[in-house]
């Protein structure tokens, strides 16, 4: 084991980086590839990174904290309008840009049927276990995106009632029925 660093199940030795409040964010030396006290972070099936159980975790768990830089409303708009996709509605004054190095739950990948969601608390996001979670098993959650530009967002979650693209659980039938449509075109 190298100094300063510990081992976790299935995954590599790792140097601590940072510690955030009650959980510590580690990584190795692979610049995308982080852990949480609950979630080893590691080349994933669905799109590239993704978080993965440590532990057999309850339903209604706390799985990670979804954190990064507090931005006005103003600020969100521009830097959703430069592609940053990791931006979260906190409020009617600010949002949570979470495309910061030290947020790992920014590597979690969007399912149709997840197994977490997001909650907000008190100006903070939790990602927490909408079901038990097995070890091993991916850490997912919906992205909710809206209908606009859908199309751009391509959705390889895999699950047997997977909508085709990334947007909200409101919107599944429709895009399901545009698809269809779009086939039989």
């Amino acid at each position: 084991m190298k100094p300063n660093s510990i081992e976790l199940p299935d995954c590599e030795p790792i140097p601590i980086l940072h510690v955030h409040e009650d959980w510590s964010v580690l990584a190795v030396d692979k610049p995308l590839v982080a852990e949480t006290a609950l979630v080893c972070f590691r080349q994933s099936a669905i799109h590239s990174t993704g978080g993965f159980a440590k532990a057999d975790i309850a339903a209604g768990t706390r799985v990670i904290e979804y954190v990064g830089e507090k931005i006005t409303k103003a600020e969100s708009l521009r830097r959703c309008e430069s592609a940053n996709e990791y931006i979260f509605l906190l409020g009617d004054e600010s949002d949570l840009d979470g495309n910061v190095t030290w947020n790992p739950a920014r590597f979690l990948n969007h399912s149709c049927n997840p197994n977490c969601e997001a909650k907000p608390d008190g100006g903070r996001i939790w990602i927490m276990a909408r079901r038990d979670i097995r070890t091993g098993e991916e850490i997912t959650f919906n992205y909710g995106y809206d209908l606009e530009d859908y199309r751009e967002h391509p959705c390889r979650c895999g699950a047997a009632d997977c909508a085709g693209y990334i947007v909200a659980a409101e919107f599944h039938e429709h895009v399901k029925w545009q698809s269809e449509l779009s086939r039989r075109i």
